[in-house]
């Protein structure tokens, strides 16, 4: 019995021993893990584009406000009976065109009055000339009294005087007849109109009749920063800028126009100068009051080093982009960013031209991670024959 006890401990020993020794083969023969990592893991997926050299504009990129060229607020000059509208309120009208008419009656009367003061006291100057003639020939021949003579010539002073009054009343009639009719100033869209036929309007009311904006052309106000004007004005020294207008949601083309006006003085609440662009606006894109994306063009670089915006990532050191490696490992380095533009990003240093960087990916990377670039093999999978998996082309 003795004998039989001790085998079996002894079996039970090596047992042990032989599945701790399995044990220690099994971990030596698994690899490190881990994606991407320096130990053996899997290559990362990436998508990957090149660094290039090619011509970039320098812009100043605002929101600006779109405003009328011109506006006018249409008021009457004089009281009377709104008769005549001749136009609907949003009409496209023309510099001259007749906007209101008032009731001419009144006005017509008081001209012809007046015009009647003037040919009565005309013929009455006229008669005074005489007169006055008359007597000073008496007064040569001695059978007219010197005073006589300067009373007549005093009557005709101030017929005179009272004929030069009575064409000025008459001018003043004719003006306020003219105001009866009242005309566009200039060319433009009209807007609401405030007062309706039948009403009675007064002289300089406070309520305009109806407001007309000028928007051909249009103009673009906006506020650039004030660290950027003297590169404004060294820029505009040698020429007009171009300036762009694009409105919210517009798939179109930006408006194009030409900066007009630099204000005199930087807002020193905001730190910032105003600027306005004239548009053309002849497809009436622009709309007095509408917010609009500005973009001055200063001038172009002729070979700047551009990478797509997404490339550029940030850290807690600052702006990187991962560079792809002859061995397909990745390095990052950091970047200096000069500008963004759409969707491209200008580098002041960093990377050169010829240089491969990741655009998409970032997140399962580290220096030195090892990847496989997803484009490339997208456009190789395109360039093989289609397969199905029972094996039947």
């Amino acid at each position: 019995m003795g004998f039989i006890r001790i085998n079996w401990v002894s079996a039970a020993v090596v047992a042990t021993s032989i599945a701790a020794s399995g044990c220690a083969d099994e971990n030596q023969a698994a690899p490190a893990s881990g994606p991407g990592g320096r130990g053996g893991g899997g290559a990362v997926p990436v998508t990957t584009a090149p660094v290039i050299n090619k011509a970039m504009p320098i812009e100043i990129s605002v929101i600006g406000t779109a405003e009328a060229f011109s506006n006018v607020a249409i008021r009457s000059q004089i009281t009377g009976q709104l008769e005549k509208v001749n136009f609907t309120e949003g009409d496209e009208v023309q510099q001259g065109q007749v906007l209101f008419t008032l009731d001419r009656r009144p006005l017509e009367l008081a001209l012809r009055e007046a015009q009647a003061n003037l040919d009565r006291d005309s013929a009455k100057a006229e008669n005074a000339a005489l007169m006055n003639k008359r007597y000073e020939d008496l007064a040569k021949r001695g059978i007219a009294p010197r005073e006589q003579v300067d009373t007549s010539r005093a009557d005709m002073s101030a017929l005179n005087a009272t004929v030069s009054a009575d064409k000025a009343a008459v001018e003043s009639a004719t003006v306020q007849l003219d105001y009866a009719t009242i005309k566009a100033p200039i060319s433009g869209r009209t807007g609401a109109l405030m007062v309706h036929e039948g009403n009675l309007v007064r002289a300089n009311d406070q309520t305009p009749l109806v407001t007309i904006n000028q928007v051909m052309p249009m103009s673009v106000s906006f506020a650039i920063p004030e660290a950027r004007l003297s590169e404004l004005k060294r820029y505009m020294s040698g020429g007009s800028l171009r300036v762009t207008a694009t409105p919210p949601n517009d798939e179109g083309p930006p408006a194009v126009g030409k900066i007009a006006f630099v204000d005199n003085a930087v807002d020193e609440n905001t730190g910032t100068i105003r600027i306005k662009g004239t548009f053309p606006n002849s497809d009436r894109r622009l709309w007095p009051g509408q917010f609009v994306n500005v973009v001055v063009t200063l001038t172009t670089d002729p070979k700047a080093i551009v990478v797509p915006s997404v490339a550029v990532q940030s850290g807690q050191q600052g702006t990187y982009v991962f560079v792809v490696k002859a061995d397909q490992t990745v390095e990052m380095r950091p970047v200096t960013v000069n500008r963004a533009s759409a969707s491209e990003t200008v580098l002041a240093d960093g990377v050169q031209p010829g240089d491969t960087v990741v655009t998409d990916g970032h997140l399962r990377l580290v220096p030195g991670s090892r990847i496989s670039v997803k484009n490339e093999g997208q456009q190789a999978d395109q360039s093989k024959p289609q397969v199905d998996r029972r094996g039947a082309p």
